[in-house]
């Protein structure tokens, strides 16, 4: 199994430059089409800690079920976990897991940081 995961949506730019960024440096990793393969709570839940936000900062405020479904004024941690189980297009990309640590590659320079950890 690969040291390096990536939640990955190749619809997106900033996710394909990690995962191009990953394969010059010859680096071994996983790639997880989250929009295919949904997290679980538990997932989530980690990952979020690995990250150190909330469930609030990994929101993908700019989209439509964001506004739907009344996001804005959520602070239920639980509540919005679960909304982005429902909707995992709303999970802000990419996030890449190594070593107990993550990053959104938002810029590509936090995957550098971490890489270089």
């Amino acid at each position: 199994m690969a040291d390096i995961k990536i939640w990955h949506n190749s619809r997106c730019s900033k996710s394909r430059n990690a995962v191009k960024l990953l394969e010059d440096k010859s680096l071994d990793f996983e790639v997880r089409e989250y929009l295919k393969q949904t997290p679980t709570k538990e997932e989530l839940t980690l990952v979020l800690s690995q990250l150190g936000i909330t469930a609030k900062e990994l929101l993908r405020t700019g989209e439509a079920v964001y506004k739907e479904l009344g996001l804005k004024d959520e602070t239920n941690d639980d509540k919005i976990i679960e909304a982005m189980i429902e909707n995992p297009k709303l999970i802000e990309r990419p996030i890449i897991i190594k070593d107990g640590k993550a990053v959104i590659a938002r810029p590509i320079e936090n995957l550098e940081e971490l890489l270089n950890q």
